[in-house]
């Protein structure tokens, strides 16, 4: 009877079965399986063999155990339906599936009690290191400090925490910024509004931050009562007819993401304003909705599929490096300046470079456009 014929299995393989199918003893097996030098070729390749043909799968969690690894990578986004997140996580499965990693996806519904629940779950299921993108109510950063102390790797990406210093991938978001304002100017607009995000989200501040530098650049003046805290398609169709009846001379939108701008722009078009002559519209994000609205929309591409390539490949290097750089050493504050700079440039921050996607809701007529 050939080896392994007459094993019934009403278990999962083991190496003890493989060991008994061949005749040869389980050290043997498992140096076999590892491919170990001292295990010829020929061994090896039986071994691996009957391993197929008994259905042979490693145990995880013994695995795990003896290496101190599980091979998860988890990750927390505020929300995995929105398109930018839902191609990050694409990209993030793509390189870690390939490298040999499971994932494990956590959603904090934009909420910090979610968050630090997610962060908990995580941490009990022993996960090799952390991908985090923060929550817009994320104030309070002591869960996320928390993996840190347990010496789990972290990268940040898209929603940074300014506190805690670890690597991080982001879109250059000043520059996207600066370049839909650029273009609402160089379309003939004066008078742009900004609609933005909470300002203790850093991407809130570098879009706002770019806004502000077209204007200047261009001679413009960066009044705050053009700016509003509106960063949501709801909050859009409640504040945008308000805005436009207290501000009229308004002739541009850029928002701080493409659903805000959407739910303007169908504001805009109950007034009996035109878009874009009247009042040119722009978001943030290039997501598939910016396709099917009408007019279509202007807006930034944000790469999250590349972003999500990017901030894996940086994870997994620092795990596999078994680099678990701590911001500062577990419970310690970074108090002076230069203390924060020290610790700073130990981390590696990789800026993806944006792009302006131009279409409908600012191509205005000839008539209409000024160039500076």
């Amino acid at each position: 009877m050939p080896p392994g014929e007459g094993i019934m299995k009403s278990h999962p393989a083991t190496i003890k079965d493989i060991a008994k199918a061949l005749g040869i003893s389980v050290s043997t097996v498992s140096r076999a399986l590892k491919d170990h030098p001292d295990i010829s070729e020929k061994t090896r390749l039986i071994v691996k063999e009957m391993a197929e043909k008994l259905q042979y799968k490693p145990n995880a969690l013994a695995l795990s155990l003896r290496s101190n690894r599980t091979n998860t990578i988890g990750v927390i986004v505020p929300e995995i339906v929105h398109h930018f997140f839902s191609t990050v996580i694409s990209g993030i499965e793509d390189y870690a599936y390939e490298r040999g990693y499971n994932v494990m996806v956590c959603q904090s519904n934009e909420l910090q009690e979610r968050e630090a629940i997610n962060a908990q779950a995580l941490i009990s299921h022993r996960v090799d290191g952390v991908l985090i993108s923060v929550a817009k109510t994320t104030q309070d950063f002591s869960h996320l400090q928390m993996f840190l102390n347990q010496g789990v790797p972290v990268v940040f990406f898209d929603r940074v925490c300014p506190e805690i210093y670890v690597d991080r991938v982001i879109i250059d978001d000043e520059l996207g910024g600066f370049l839909v304002t650029e273009h609402l100017i160089k379309s003939g607009c004066r008078h742009i509004a900004h609609f933005t995000a909470p300002q203790n989200l850093l991407i809130a501040q570098g879009r706002r931050a770019g806004y502000e530098r077209a204007l200047l650049q261009y001679n413009l003046p960066v009044r705050q009562e053009m700016i509003i805290l509106c960063d949501t398609y709801e909050r859009a169709l409640e504040k945008t007819g308000a805005f436009l009846s207290e501000h009229p001379e308004t002739d541009g939108i850029f928002a701080v993401n493409d659903s805000t701008a959407i739910g303007a722009m169908q504001m805009i078009r109950k007034t009996g304003k035109r878009i874009p002559d009247d009042i040119a519209v722009a978001g943030f994000g290039d997501g598939p909705n910016a396709l099917i609205c009408t007019p279509t929309l202007t807006t930034v591409e944000q790469k999250g599929y590349e972003i999500g390539m990017e901030s894996v490949e940086l994870l997994i290097r620092k795990i596999e490096e078994k680099e678990n750089n701590i911001s500062p050493a577990p419970g310690k504050e970074v108090e002076s300046v230069s203390e924060k700079k020290s610790v700073r440039a130990q981390f590696e921050t990789k800026v993806i470079i944006p792009n302006l996607i131009v279409r409908e809701s600012t191509m205005r007529s000839p008539a209409v456009a000024q160039t500076f």
